[in-house]
């Protein structure tokens, strides 16, 4: 595994280069019909987050639309049981949709209609991005086209209904391992066919620049709040945040505003599948490589010569062959620390959230929670933690009871 960075890594200002790079990592690797469209998409962005009216209405939005600010939540049952110290929940379950992308979407949709477009197009793993998208696209009044994976539409059923009932197009992908990979392939070329009229809506912090940066900055508003929530509810930052990452949005939703805080120690987890040594697994900053995907430069899942292998999660959300960029330098800086949860230890997380506080985390979610049980028990009864709850966990059910239905029948199978 190839954890050193190709080139000396840049000091870190908090935004990528002229050439839309963190370092060596991101920029824009994709067919030369879609430069003029990025450099479009970066000038409208741009120039949409200066404006001052641009940032009046998406904050209106924010708060009557998506109902923020989300609450910060001492978890007091859950503290109490493992002794990891006080466990704070930033409740993004509680965003309209139900999971942190809405935050992204509202943003993304306000450039879009400022841009003209009439059609926006999106891809979808766990459906959330998905749902979250098509619930933007109606509030203005544009056509909606979702890609899916036939493999995530088939268990994640419940938000392929919330996307048709908002009436927009769900477009299964059989191609390839049917998963969040392949439907953002097809996404892309979607784009490349129809960028006059289209907008493509990306649900994570990665592909060509601008999109890292620009969906980072519409998801910077987590962090935001907690920051201030913090101060108020406990007169200090806390000790450590804790955030799930398969491109990484939510994580650096939350990270951001506390980057510049030598304090506050940061813990991005990512999906470690049926273990790293399985191979079935989906952690590309743990096991992976430096490669090219989906338009930009960053850690990856792949084979020696090249070719990107399958990623395996229990967490549709999680199941991608890379991570966003600015992770990508996150991790060569040492700003922040990257671990790995399996399949076993998320769903004993997910059971642990639901039986001691009431609330059934997305599976994605409960990565954070299982990092934060591996932590060692030895901290202070003081010590603060603070894990974004990225989305609620409706969409699992099915996933959840199936695993436990498993472990019925094979009580005697080794547990990953």
């Amino acid at each position: 595994m190839n954890t050193t960075p190709r080139r000396p890594l840049a000091p870190y200002v908090g935004r990528p280069d002229r050439r839309g790079r963190f370092g060596p990592y991101g920029g824009r690797y994709v067919p030369e019909t879609l430069i003029p469209a990025l450099d479009l998409l970066a000038q409208a962005f741009d120039a949409a987050w200066r404006d001052t009216g641009f940032q009046q209405e998406y904050r209106r939005l924010m708060h009557e639309f998506a109902g923020r600010p989300t609450p910060l939540y001492l978890a007091e049952r859950l503290s109490h049981k493992w002794r990891r110290g006080q466990i704070y929940l930033k409740r993004e379950d509680l965003n309209h949709t139900g999971s942190h992308k809405l935050n992204n979407t509202i943003g993304q949709i306000l450039v879009a209609v400022r841009s003209g477009k009439k059609r926006v197009i999106a891809e979808t793993g766990a459906g959330q991005h998905g749902v979250a998208t098509a619930t933007v696209a109606a509030r203005f009044g544009l056509k909606c086209d979702v890609y899916m994976g036939k493999v995530d539409v088939e268990r994640q059923a419940p938000n392929v209904a919330r996307m048709k009932l908002l009436g927009a197009r769900v477009i299964p992908v059989e191609s390839g391992a049917q998963t969040l990979k392949d439907a953002t392939n097809e996404a892309i070329r979607d784009w490349v066919a129809h960028v006059d009229d289209t907008y493509y809506i990306i649900g994570s912090v990665v592909g060509p620049h601008p999109y890292p940066y620009m969906v980072r900055q519409f998801q910077r508003v987590i962090g935001e709040e907690a920051k201030r929530q913090f101060n108020d509810q406990i007169g200090r930052l806390p000790d450590l945040l804790v955030a799930c990452v398969g491109g990484g949005s939510n994580a650096l939703g939350f990270f951001t505003a506390f980057m510049k805080d030598a304090c506050v120690r940061m813990l991005g987890v990512e999906a470690a599948g049926c273990g790293l040594k399985s191979g079935r697994h989906a952690a590309s900053l743990s096991g992976g490589r430096v490669g090219i995907l989906h338009g930009s430069a960053a850690y990856l899942l792949q084979t020696e010569d090249g070719q990107i292998t399958v990623p395996h999660s229990i967490s549709a959300g999680l199941d991608y062959p890379g991570v966003g960029p600015e992770h990508s330098y996150l991790k060569d800086s040492g700003r922040v620390t990257y671990t790995s949860v399996t399949d076993r230890e998320a769903l004993d997380a997910f059971s642990a959230l639901a039986e001691l506080e009431g609330i059934l985390p997305a599976l994605e979610s409960a990565h954070a929670f299982a990092a934060v049980k591996k932590l060692p028990a030895s901290v202070k009864r003081d010590h603060v933690i603070g894990v974004c709850l990225s989305g609620r966990g409706d969409k699992d059910m099915a996933t959840v009871m199936a695993a436990r239905e498993e472990a019925r029948k094979n009580p005697k199978r080794k547990s990953h």
